[in-house]
């Protein structure tokens, strides 16, 4: 069966230019209206991030943004219906959920599962789950034709990077820095170098994200990767600006995103 990522990535090969993915945290303002218009502004693939109480690989911005959905009552459940309802109108957007273990374990690996591929989710970034300790979810996953997909970064050496080949689908995720997200990104010809290394270890499409914040950025890391991810500026803007001003922002990102015609690889 040919999945959202294997469509949508080959579309935008096609088309000779990277895609935009747009994070947004569930339950941090109106969500579900948020992803509902996210597709209609520009976003070939969507991360909806999964509030957890001590998010450490995520910026001030993500953090807070998680603490306010936690308080409004927001949790896994709630965000898997988040999915289901974005699924129910929007058939071909491949859509991602990304968080921590601890939650998906209390959940119970199989049951996420379960509950995930229903709702229409396509793949999970489970930030703080390492390769050689995610065969559970892994599993679980895999029984529905989903896909775990794993981090790469500057620091993960060519032995390292076959560990993260085996069993990632969907694409990688390369972390452009070595601190949290929202932090700030490396030099865009480091970044194309990285990505085309990751890509040729793993065979399978590489989107950078953690530090892109700006058109211009974007922009810049799209000339060298399969798709740029956008989170931290769109849940700031959210929070500062409200619905529209997230969709605002995320035409605005993604349009730079698609005027940049992909270098050579």
């Amino acid at each position: 069966m040919t999945s959202r990522f294997t469509t949508t990535f080959a579309r935008l090969r096609a088309e000779n230019r990277a895609g935009f993915v747009a994070y947004v945290m569930a339950g941090d303002g109106d969500t579900e209206a948020l992803l509902d218009a996210l597709p209609g502004a520009g976003a070939d693939v969507i991360e909806l991030g999964l509030p957890f109480t001590d998010p450490m690989a995520d910026g001030a911005a993500i953090q807070e943004a998680g603490q306010r959905a936690l308080k409004g009552g927001m949790n896994t459940k709630k965000a898997l219906q988040l999915a289901r309802a974005f699924r129910a109108k929007h058939a071909d957007t491949p859509l991602v959920l990304m968080g921590y273990a601890n939650p998906i374990h209390h959940y119970g690996w199989a049951d996420f599962a379960t509950d995930a591929a229903a709702a229409g989710v396509d793949g999970i970034i489970c930030v703080d789950l390492p390769p050689e300790e995610d065969k559970p979810l892994r599993d679980a996953l895999a029984a529905h034709g989903l896909s775990v997909i794993r981090l790469a970064t500057p620091t993960t050496d060519d032995e390292r990077l076959k560990t993260v080949a085996e069993g990632s689908g969907g694409f990688v995720y390369y972390v452009s820095t070595t601190g949290v997200t929202g932090a700030g990104i490396g030099a865009a010809t480091d970044v194309s170098a990285a990505v085309a290394l990751v890509r040729k270890a793993t065979g399978l499409p590489v989107v950078v994200g953690f530090g892109v914040r700006t058109e211009e950025a974007a922009a810049e890391i799209a000339k060298g990767s399969d798709a740029v991810v956008v989170g931290s500026a769109i849940v700031s803007a959210n929070h500062d600006g409200g619905t529209q001003a997230a969709i605002d922002l995320v035409k605005r990102l993604s349009a730079a995103v698609r005027g940049a015609m992909r270098d050579a690889s």
